[in-house]
């Protein structure tokens, strides 16, 4: 055996330490965080076409985030209906006697009278039909003409108050209503005709001044022996 020693292995440089971040690293890095953060906090794209009078996009983000915000209005309650005015020369829903005359506006008076009963002819409409009839007047107390043309009457009987048709027959008299204009300081009587069976007592008559209905009607009321 020999006893020649081997060669000791060969020895190598130790490894350079590795490279220190500058402090511009950090910087950039640090800068780079700070705007991804406030663009997904704000949820807003600025597209920067080179057009400086441009306005920020939103993304899809922005937009449930605003969309989250809004509220859903309460439909709208109505508006509530204006009290009626109180009828001619009465409270509202207050009737008037069958001798009473009722006002309107202190320019117009109305008032019905000469209550008779009868049955209509066989021309008459309708025919053979038993009735009540009476004078309704119009007084012009104000400074105007009043256009007694758009005035209407309708009556209903007993005491469930049934509906009543009008009656019209030229041979006794019963041509209907008005049909002119009464000049101020003037009054028209015209005849009217109700259906009202014999049996029945009490009548309730409505006038109104418009074919519409939309003023308040003067209501008399009673009993026709």
């Amino acid at each position: 055996m020999s006893n020649t020693m081997p060669p000791p292995p060969p020895m190598y440089p130790p490894q350079p330490p590795p490279p220190r971040r500058g402090p511009s690293n950090a910087v950039v890095i640090g800068s780079a965080a700070a705007v991804i953060a406030a663009v997904v906090a704000t949820g807003i794209v600025v597209v920067n076409s080179g057009d400086d009078d441009k306005k920020p996009e939103k993304t899809a983000g922005a937009a449930a985030s605003a969309k989250a915000d809004d509220v859903v209005a309460d439909e709208e309650e109505p508006a509530e209906e204006p009290e009626p005015e109180s009828g001619p020369g009465s409270a509202a829903g207050e009737a008037a006697g069958l001798n009473d005359t009722v006002e309107y506006g202190n320019d117009v008076q109305l008032s019905v009278s000469k209550f008779a009963r009868g049955t209509s002819g066989p021309y008459g409409a309708p025919e053979n039909t038993p009735y009540v009839k009476f004078a309704v007047q119009v007084k012009n107390n104000g400074k105007s003409t009043v256009d007694t043309s758009m005035f209407t009457t309708s009556c209903s009987y007993g005491k469930d108050g049934k509906s009543s048709e009008s009656i019209y027959d030229s041979d006794r008299g019963l041509n209907g209503g008005p049909d002119t204009k009464l000049l101020a300081g003037r009054s028209i009587t015209v005849t009217w005709a109700c259906k009202m069976p014999k049996t029945e007592k009490t009548i309730q008559i409505e006038v109104s001044p418009d074919m519409d209905m939309e003023a308040e009607p003067a209501i008399f009321t009673g009993d026709v022996k």
